[in-house]
């Protein structure tokens, strides 16, 4: 350790999907302090997802607060903290008072498939409408079709939006804002990068989309680098002293850019995966913004201060932990996450099982909305044990797909692949995705690399580290995983997968739309009661669909009962999707 950063350290704000943390680092990268927070999962309606924006504020306080006590270090031995956070969750409140107008609506909400449907068939390129601009398909997954729900849905909003009153940003942007005391309204470039609303090549809000979509620029955060000091933590945060008083902040990154950083994978080429909530695919690809032809993302990787940006391709894998989580919860066929190893390594395979966990249509590189979850292949000697391997395997297999995808893109052939994430202590899982990639699979020590990258982005800002040669002497292997299985098993599983993937498309028929909005009025009166107020097409709508945390419980006693006679796929819908007009554009 360099001798004057002995007494001084770095910090990270991981603020996730599920839970808030705060992880303190000395110069040797290695974690001295580090408290986590879970917060509340809402789900309002089937298919909404939001979260408490006040007990996120709360919880990253009392994150930092007890982390630091734990480490016995204080505000001033801090010479700067990162931010990195949940991606494309949407929040818009009040600048004055830093009141929200709603609640964050999640990545993963559904409720605005009407919104898109919108979009797509407005613009002549369809769900590519923006994507030339932007790297990005016209999905629920992005920040913009949740900024106009909010906006055509909650009272007032819009009028404020437009006299500058409302602002809009991702979790990163809220924690600066109130780290602030009121004071910095920005985001980064890899936040921004997720919003629909980015022009990857400028780094700035697109002036033609904004206009199309009718989201006041006002409202949107100053776009910064990833890498640099934005401000300082004020003393104190409305009438509660700052934890992170006279602290520098210095780096934000949205999660899965921050764990690429955090990997070190600074050259193009290098690849991550994160297993988590849901599984991210992220490949470095230089300074060069590769436009997917095989459905994947084209985003920001990260920015060093005015260093010219680097760029990243990306597939998304929408569940994975959170498949596991459904096994337990709501069909009970195990006691706790934890426990999916040992039961799946009861048996030797999958017995010819697929599980395609298409519960809210199929990410990259497929984007069909319009798939559903299937089970196939079972027959009257499959037990559930069978169930929980092919669930686990699934996830390996998304992430091959994604994998092929960007080789293709590239023009790269991955020779190593370093993963990171709460499902990499499943070594059942670790060993089957290195087989079916083929390549090794390896895990850092440090596991937390998600926090780690939004530190090292800090760090460098500050000079607490100098230069990429210094952090990759910090990252060292913890597990490896080589591959072995025969090539004739890993052909005939690929091909059993792609078999199971191809039953789960087109599982969901286009509707006209009678689901209820706010305050049990029908969407549709909303959207036309909302021309004399907002003096255009509203764009309001919610999607019919199962929630996957409550219908499906009670499944659970059918699915066991009758597992062991049923000798065809079983079909399993999570969330049923409909549609309702809306939007035009010019775009």
């Amino acid at each position: 350790m360099t001798s004057s950063y002995i007494n001084s350290y770095v910090g990270a704000i991981d603020q996730g999907t599920s839970s808030t943390k705060f992880i303190i680092y000395n110069h040797s990268g290695q974690q001295v302090g580090l408290h986590q927070l879970e917060h509340a999962q809402i789900y309002p309606q089937p298919g909404w997802v939001e979260h408490d924006p006040m007990e996120i504020w709360a919880n990253t306080v009392t994150c930092i607060r007890r982390a630091m006590e734990s480490a016995n270090v204080d505000a001033e031995l801090l010479e700067a903290v990162g931010i990195t956070n949940q991606r494309e969750s949407t929040l818009i409140w009040n600048k004055k008072t830093g009141v929200p107008y709603y609640n964050v609506i999640v990545w993963n909400d559904a409720r605005t498939r009407g919104i898109c449907e919108d979009l797509k068939t407005a613009g002549r390129r369809g769900i590519d409408r923006f994507r030339e601009k932007t790297g990005l398909p016209i999905a629920t997954y992005f920040s913009a079709s949740k900024i106009l729900w909010l906006l055509d849905n909650v009272p007032g909003l819009r009028d404020d939006a437009e006299k500058g009153e409302a602002i809009f940003g991702t979790l990163d942007s809220w924690l600066i804002y109130k780290l602030t005391d009121g004071q910095t309204h920005i985001t980064d470039v890899t936040n921004a990068s997720r919003t629909l609303l980015m022009d990857l090549t400028s780094l700035a809000w697109d002036e033609t989309i904004l206009r199309t979509l009718q989201i006041p620029a006002a409202m949107l955060p100053t776009i910064k680098s990833s890498s640099e000091v934005y401000a300082v933590g004020s003393p104190t945060t409305g009438d509660a002293p700052n934890p992170l008083a006279g602290v520098r902040l210095a780096g934000i990154m949205g999660d899965q850019q921050s764990a690429l950083f955090g990997q070190t994978c600074f050259q193009a080429g290098q690849a991550k995966a994160t297993y988590g909530t849901g599984a991210f695919l992220l490949m470095n690809t230089g300074t060069s913004a590769i436009a997917s032809a095989h459905g994947l993302l084209t985003t920001v990787a990260f920015q060093l201060d005015k260093a010219a940006p680097v760029y990243a391709l990306e597939g998304s894998v929408a569940y994975c932990g959170s498949l596991i989580q459904w096994l337990r919860d709501n069909l009970a066929l195990l006691p706790s996450i934890g426990a999916s190893e040992a039961l799946a390594a009861t048996v030797k395979d999958n017995g010819g099982v697929f599980f395609v966990p298409a519960f809210s249509g199929l990410f990259a590189p497929y984007w069909r909305d319009d798939a559903r979850g299937v089970i196939v292949g079972l027959t009257a000697f499959n037990d559930k044990h069978h169930l929980v391997r092919a669930a686990l395997e699934s996830t390996a297999f998304q992430i091959l797909e994604v994998l092929e995808a960007m080789e293709e893109d590239s023009g790269v052939s991955l020779q190593m692949l370093k993963v990171g994430g709460g499902m990499t202590d499943n070594n059942l899982l670790m060993q089957f995705q290195a087989d079916i990639l083929d390549v090794p699979v390896l895990t850092p020590q440090t596991k937390e690399t998600t926090a780690l990258g939004a530190a090292f982005a800090a760090g460098l800002a500050v000079g607490f580290w100098k230069n990429f040669e210094e952090l990759r002497c910090i990252w060292s292997v913890g597990v490896k995983w080589d591959p072995y299985m025969p090539v004739k098993t890993r052909e005939n599983l690929i091909h059993g997968w792609r078999k199971a993937v191809q039953r789960s498309v087109g599982w969901v028929d286009k509707k006209t739309d009678t689901t209820e909005g706010l305050g049990g009025v029908p969407f549709r009166l909303m959207r036309y009661a909302s021309f004399s107020a907002s003096g255009k097409n509203g764009l309001q709508g919610d999607d019919d669909v199962y929630g996957r945390y409550s219908a499906m419980r009670a499944w659970s006693a059918l699915l066991i009962g009758t597992l062991g006679t049923l000798g065809v796929g079983l079909l399993i819908g999570s969330r049923l999707w409909t549609r309702r007009g809306g939007a035009t554009g010019g775009v």
